[in-house]
């Protein structure tokens, strides 16, 4: 154990101190491991594992680095039993074996590493050596190099000198046989047609010319290059002037000209003009492309004529002109966009005269690809004359086409909704074959719903062509706001919506105009259609054009409520008008009925008069006619004797007993007394109540205006007893039929016991018939 602890043995404890090298090994050792130790953090870690309140200079310590094995060997004698001894023993050997075994372990794991790293310091140690070797012989070079270069440099310098300037005079001799061949070489680029060089000569001996212009040789060849550069500007000038080639050589030869040194503002104002000169004849050729006589090209095709011919002239004219006269600062530029600006004005008119073609047409997709095009060949002159502001014009007049085109589809749904109701009117008037039935109420109304949605439709998607992606403007800020919310939303949409609405309640006007000649199931249709659009039709039609057109406009919208009330609105007055227009048709015949009779020689009763069947057979037949497009609707609960009431206790029948024995002067007075205050106990009846949208609510309206039309053409005629008499049988004819359209029976019975009460205070002898024998004429009537 003793051996064990003891580690590397006597002589390394610090109470050791031997003297000669053999003392000092051990020392250099400790403090090269100690060093290591700092370097990978090790003595931190130990001192992180010692346990707290420990001395680091403890010799007692086996972590420590100040162990000493004597001083720890006695301090366990001393202090440790031997059962602890021999376990501290045990424990100890565990330690030095498991130590061995990973110091085994490490080695045999990194044994190739080690051998190669010693194979590599090896190469290396012979590698410097080479190196060595090498840098001694360079060194030896540069040394020989720089003697060489030393005994070079002193032998030519008496000659640096002469050699340089024998140089410069060589360069000076070619330079004057240049100047001297000056004439020559311009004259022989003249007449090759070699205009470029000729310019290149004349500026690289410009400025020398102009030098030495004082010295006659230098003169004379002045002289004759200005000459020479005279012609040639003559003769750019005339190319220029000719006009034969395109804006890119005319553009060459005003450069060649300001090389030449021509005032800027003289060839700035010809450049213009002959521009002009091009411009317009692409002008006057898309003009003549809208004449009558020939047969003219379809949209697209023109504005491609336009773009390629006038636009992209005008680029060339542009670009040009500011890398030749950019030295003309804003004065230039001024001259080039009221240039741009007068001529592009005159080209937008043409377009604009183009597109107005167009406005009759009723397929939008070849004239948005035509304004696509228009729109993007006119990006690049925007560009290039931002001043000029083509661009933003282009965008006005696509955008004044688009409101064009909302119109057009505008007025198209209004045509359609018209074409619509002619259908229905003609559908209605037409002629009905024995066997043959026509279309019903339920079906033309079918008929115009889808007909007018799917023209609603095909309009959406052909406005929709001016926002689609792939087209140009499509991104501009009208198109992704007002021309969705206030150009088709409220413009389109909303405005068709209230047109049909408006167009329906024209329907409505007084007798003698519109109205009087509308059709009474017209009237229905519509008020169905309308009613139709309030529930449904309305907000899916906004819902679908919100959804296509995707609004990002903060400006206020039609709300949905308000369009719906409008078109409830607009069904209501139509089905009060039919109301009054079918009762008005009844009316009259009961009207004419009852004035052109004469009651006062009236034979006694034996049928009910066929005025009164031709009214229970139109009411029945406008039961059917409302009962296809309208639900039936409430009813009161009805008595069960309503069919076999007679009018035998009606107020006449009633009051007959009481003043016919004793009829008098002043039994009249007090028969209407009696009338009068059996009025004010009855319930008032309202004969132009609102109508409901139901069946019910529709045919009591129209028997309320019939029944009070006879009433109030009976309180005008005078009646004879046997004219009494036929009254009280057509009224009870009426009654057995009529209650049965009613919502309350009440009202039948109340008005018709008013028409023969009435009729029995007209009649000077008021005698009723007996009810059993008015039950027999009306059912064998």
């Amino acid at each position: 154990m003793a051996a064990a602890a003891a580690g590397p043995g006597p002589g390394s404890g610090p109470g050791d101190s031997p003297e000669g090298p053999e003392a000092e090994a051990p020392e250099r050792r400790r403090k090269a491991h100690g060093m290591l130790k700092l370097y990978y953090g090790l003595s931190e870690g130990e001192t992180a594992g010692r346990p707290p309140g420990s001395d680091p200079l403890d010799p007692t310590d086996l972590n420590g680095a100040h162990f000493d094995p004597e001083v720890y060997l006695d301090k366990l004698r001393r202090e440790c039993p031997l059962a602890q001894l021999m376990d501290s023993e045990t424990d100890m050997v565990r330690q030095i074996r498991a130590l061995d075994s990973d110091m085994q372990t490490l080695v045999y794991e990194n044994y190739n590493k080690f051998i190669s790293a010693t194979d590599t310091i090896r190469k290396m140690k012979n590698d410097f050596r080479k190196m060595e070797d090498e840098m001694d012989r360079l060194a030896t070079n540069m040394a020989v190099i720089t003697d060489f270069s030393a005994r070079i440099s002193a032998t030519l310098q008496d000659r640096h000198e002469r050699i340089t300037k024998l140089a410069g005079v060589h360069a000076l001799l070619r330079k004057l046989q240049f100047l001297f061949e000056l004439p020559s070489r311009l004259t022989q680029c003249v007449e090759l047609g070699a205009y470029g060089q000729a310019v290149r000569y004349q500026g690289r001996a410009r400025a020398v010319l102009q030098q030495y212009q004082h010295l006659p040789s230098f003169r004379a060849i002045q002289d004759d290059c200005q000459v020479i550069t005279a012609r040639l500007a003559q003769q750019l000038r005339q190319r220029f002037r000719e006009g034969g080639s395109g804006a890119p050589e005319q553009a060459e030869c005003v450069e060649l000209l300001l090389a030449l040194g021509e005032p800027a503002e003289e060839l700035c104002a010809e450049f213009l003009a002959h521009a002009r000169g091009r411009l317009e004849a692409e002008l006057r050729s898309l003009e003549a492309e809208l004449g009558p006589s020939p047969p003219a090209p379809d949209v697209l095709e023109f504005t491609d004529h336009g773009g390629s011919g006038f636009v992209g002239g005008l680029c060339q004219v542009a670009s040009a002109y500011q890398e030749l006269f950019a030295a003309q600062g804003p004065a230039g530029a001024e001259k080039l966009a009221a240039f741009a600006r007068e001529l592009g004005g005159r080209y937008f008119a043409l377009v604009e005269r183009r597109l107005a073609q167009e406005q009759g047409s009723g397929d939008n997709s070849l004239l948005v690809r035509a304004l696509d095009r228009f729109h993007r060949r006119l990006r690049a002159p925007g560009a290039l004359l931002a001043a000029a502001g083509l661009a933003e014009a282009a965008t006005e007049i696509v955008e004044r086409v688009a409101r064009e085109r909302l119109g057009h589809h505008l007025q198209g749904l209004r045509a359609a909704f018209l074409g619509c109701l002619t259908d229905v009117r003609q559908a209605l008037a037409a002629p009905r074959l024995a066997g043959k039935e026509g279309p019903g109420l339920a079906e033309l109304l079918a008929n115009v719903a889808s007909s007018i949605l799917s023209h609603i439709k095909a309009s959406l998607a052909a406005v929709h062509l001016f926002t689609a992606k792939e087209v140009s403007f499509s991104n501009k800020p009208y198109f992704r706001g007002e021309f969705c919310s206030q150009g088709v939303r409220e413009g389109l949409i909303v405005g068709f919506i209230r047109s049909m609405c408006q167009t329906a309640q024209s329907f409505c006007d007084s007798p003698g105009e519109k109205g009087g000649a509308t059709p009474p199931a017209l009237l229905l249709l519509l008020s169905r259609l309308c009613l139709d659009y309030e529930t449904a039709t309305i907000s899916y039609i906004l819902t679908l054009t919100d959804e296509q057109f995707l609004v990002q406009d903060q400006s206020p919208v039609t709300p949905v409520s308000t369009l719906c009330a409008e078109a409830r609105e607009t069904a209501r007055r139509l089905l009060t008008h039919y109301v009054k227009v079918q009762g008005l048709v009844i009316s009259q015949m009961l009207r004419k009925s009852v004035e052109t009779r004469d009651w006062l020689s009236t034979l006694e009763p034996r049928n009910v008069r066929a005025v009164m069947k031709r009214v229970v057979e139109d009411t029945t037949a406008i039961d059917v006619q409302v009962g296809l497009l309208y639900e039936e609707g409430v009813r009161k609960a009805q008595s069960s004797d309503s069919s076999k009431r007679t009018f035998s206790v009606y107020s006449s029948s009633r009051q007959q007993g009481r003043y016919a024995p004793s009829y008098t002067p002043s039994a009249p007075m007090d028969t209407n007394l009696l009338s009068n205050i059996q009025k004010l106990f009855s319930e008032r009846i309202d004969v132009f109540s609102p109508v409901e949208f139901n069946k019910v609510s529709v045919l009591t309206g129209i028997i309320k205006i019939s029944l009070k039309t006879l009433l109030e053409c009976v309180r005008l005629r005078t009646f004879g007893r046997f004219g009494l008499q036929q009254v009280q049988v057509d009224c009870h004819f009426l009654q057995l039929y009529l209650w049965r359209f009613v919502a309350d029976e009440e009202l039948v019975h109340l008005l018709l016991d008013e028409v023969v009460a009435s009729a029995a205070l007209r009649c000077p002898d008021p005698v009723p018939m007996e009810p059993s024998v008015v039950e027999v004429i009306c059912e064998r009537g």
